[in-house]
């Protein structure tokens, strides 16, 4: 796009052309430039006068590459001049090789994707049976580069899912049981003495814990205390650990995919909501009807089951993840996902009835970014390059579901999340296309 606007031009460009009378085309700036010598300015009134003219020109070179406007440089046979103004043949060899290299990046992480979605869900489908919908928002936080919460009675696959997803795209996967005696050092690592027996000297080691990997399945967190929870809160948000002072980077990509069960309330710990918020999706995965619960059975029940294939790698997972914010998306739908977030805000002005009278606590901002993130990555899973108002409303339950809080009005109504984020689609309407 940069290389487009740069090319075709406009009189508000560093490049753009203009007629001057009695000579063919010439370049924008350094026409300008000659204008505002014969003023008489002065160098950083002409720097201004300029930025006055051509805002946008201004801008363009140091947003780009990081070229600072008022920064100048050594011309041959003349004074320092600012170096926006000097812009030759070189900078266009520059935004051609970037942008050339975009593309290829762009076209060939694009394919990969596209050849490899299908080998995926079919590896996929030959260990889980149904819960089309759970994969698909799996999908969606793994190509975001996140982190998702999956709420689901015992015995519905959810670590056979996980595994099998790390054994198809080749990550490394490690799993912990939480417990209420687990600790901090359990998650992180620790160090340890350890005699040197060459010098016989005592020497600190450190012992790499569990999150040092891909993939981490958190099964059960909810039943191990705060203290423990809040040792992955660095590692989600930082991608390191700080152990002994010393902070330590981890694996990349590196996702925590985090399990509860909803049923059993006795000797748990519920998540804080600043640890909630970390998460990008809540994923419910709910009982097989008939039909799939009966495939389910034979076939576990018949013998030995295949390991599923591999189709990525780690590096292929990096690609996605920098192609997925390589997606544009409009500024009405951008808007539309604002308007939504800040809808369920009970103290915003603009928020509906039901919200003032249900909700305690509404989405924040991070719900709006994962909110866009999460139908960029389905838009490019789906093989759209560009992102719709139903990517925004499909990903929307998974989104707020553990961002909006009840209160004890909602309770009393038997109002649920899902009943509230339900009429809070219903109730904001999507951007009204100009077209006609």
């Amino acid at each position: 796009m940069i290389e487009k606007t740069i090319r075709q031009g406009t009189t508000a460009l560093v490049l753009g052309v203009r007629k001057v009378r009695g000579k063919g085309q010439q370049p924008l700036v350094p026409a300008l430039r000659k204008n505002l010598a014969k003023k008489g300015l002065t160098q950083v009134e002409r720097v201004r006068e300029r930025k006055r003219v051509c805002p946008f020109s201004c801008g363009l070179w140091q947003r780009c590459y990081g070229f600072n406007e008022y920064s100048l440089r050594k011309v041959a046979g003349k004074r320092q001049q600012p170096l926006v103004l000097g812009l030759r043949k070189e900078h266009l060899t520059l935004v051609d090789t970037v942008s050339t290299d975009n593309k290829v990046f762009e076209e060939e992480v694009l394919g990969k994707l596209h050849l490899g979605r299908e080998k995926l869900l079919t590896e996929l489908r030959r260990v889980i049976v149904g819960q089309d919908d759970v994969i698909e928002e799996i999908m969606i936080v793994l190509f975001s580069g996140s982190h998702c919460l999956i709420t689901g009675a015992p015995g519905l696959a959810k670590t056979l899912l996980v595994r099998s997803i790390a054994q198809i795209l080749d990550l490394d996967f490690k799993r912990i049981q939480f417990t209420p005696d687990l600790m901090p050092s359990d998650i992180t690592g620790t160090e340890i003495i350890e005699e040197n027996r060459a010098s016989g000297r005592r020497e600190l080691r450190f012992i790499p814990g569990p999150v040092f990997t891909n993939i981490l399945l958190a099964d059960e967190i909810n039943r191990t205390p705060p203290k423990t929870q809040a040792a992955l809160l660095e590692a989600m948000e930082e991608k390191c650990v700080t152990v002994a002072g010393e902070s330590r980077n981890l694996n990349r990509p590196f996702y925590v995919l985090a399990t509860q069960n909803p049923i059993e309330l006795e000797g748990t710990y519920p998540l804080p909501e600043a640890q909630l918020d970390r998460f990008m999706f809540n994923i419910l995965i709910d009982y097989l009807d008939e039909d799939e619960e009966l495939e389910v059975a034979t076939q576990t029940t018949a013998g030995l089951q295949e390991a599923p294939k591999q189709v990525f790698t780690a590096e292929d997972m990096l690609d996605f993840i920098r192609l997925v914010r390589l997606v544009p998306v409009a500024e009405p739908v951008a808007r539309y996902a604002v308007r939504l977030v800040q809808a369920s805000r009970p103290d915003n002005n603009d928020a509906p009835d039901f919200i003032k009278n249900w909700v305690s606590w509404g989405a924040g901002t991070r719900g709006t970014q994962n909110l866009i993130l999460g139908a960029k990555a389905r838009a490019l899973f789906e093989g759209r390059f560009h992102v719709s108002c139903g990517d925004i409303r499909t990903v929307a339950p998974p989104v707020l579901r553990h961002r909006i809080l009840t209160n004890f009005r909602a309770e009393a109504d038997h109002v649920g999340v899902e009943n509230i984020i339900e009429k809070l689609l219903e109730k904001i309407p999507e951007p009204k296309s100009s077209l006609k």
